[in-house]
């Protein structure tokens, strides 16, 4: 019997659910709607349930964005009972092949630099949070990165991008002058 512990996140809309397993064995997915959750039969899952909004799937957490007018108190238990009902039923968390992350960039050295900060020293720090942000391209000193589960929309990823990551990237490398996020 999997059990499934929550923690809130800084952005109040998004909760953040460990089932104690791991979720994704590589990578993150993100799925914004119930149209977008065919691949996954959890997200499929967690969208049949009322008031749930969009799902994000990390190495070891689930994070549940609820619509405006859902009540955690009572949403809640409803998305514990569907993450730990999928994990005991042993079906497969995504379909095979999927996964959201950016795709390998071109060779270039400051790329791979960028892509080794956000990777060593910014993710991880998110997924605490139940987020992501995952690089989606540099071009002319600005890296664009697009913000994923409790990240999305959360009331500090603003300051998140810009003091943290911003501030990060342009201090280690002399090419990054801004980071902007994208969808």
């Amino acid at each position: 019997m999997i059990n499934v512990v929550t923690e809130l996140t800084p952005n109040p809309a998004t909760m953040k659910f460990l089932p104690g397993c791991p979720v994704m064995a590589d990578g993150t997915a993100d799925f914004p709607s119930p149209d977008a959750a065919g691949g996954s039969p959890l997200a499929a899952r967690l969208f049949a349930v009322d008031g749930v909004a969009g799902v994000f799937l990390g190495a070891d957490f689930v994070s549940v964005a609820k619509r405006g007018t859902a009540d955690w108190d009572s949403l809640a238990p409803t998305v514990i009972e569907a993450i730990a009902g999928h994990f005991d039923s042993g079906a497969p968390v995504v379909a095979a092949g999927r996964n959201d992350e950016a795709a390998e960039a071109e060779d270039d050295p400051v790329v791979t630099q960028i892509k080794e900060l956000l990777d060593t020293r910014v993710r991880p720090q998110v997924a605490l949070d139940g987020g992501d942000i995952v690089f989606r391209g540099f071009e002319d000193g600005v890296v664009f990165l697009s913000l994923q589960g409790a990240c999305l929309g959360c009331p500090s990823s603003t300051a998140t991008l810009k003091m943290g990551v911003e501030n990060l990237l342009t201090y280690y490398l002399p090419d990054v002058v801004r980071v902007e996020a994208v969808p």
